[in-house]
């Protein structure tokens, strides 16, 4: 799996895993404030499809996850 599908599947499990936090009727509701999370991640998301920045990227990266295209 290649660091590209990571950063997605990670970042559609914050959002998922944030709104059923932060939305009261939530069956696993904690707290509204949870949804300051899921901005921070949808605010990350769009600025990284101008810049190419993305910190888990890197942090991918250094943890040895292939880039795609890649031959290991």
């Amino acid at each position: 799996m290649s660091v590209e599908r990571v950063v997605r599947i990670i970042a559609g499990f914050f959002i998922l895993l944030s709104l059923g936090l932060g939305v009261e009727a939530s069956p696993i509701f904690h707290n509204v404030n949870w949804l300051w999370f899921t901005g921070f991640v949808g605010l990350n998301l769009f600025q990284s499809g101008f810049t190419t920045f993305c910190p888990l990227d890197k942090i991918l990266k250094k943890a040895g996850v292939p880039v795609a295209g890649s031959c290991g």
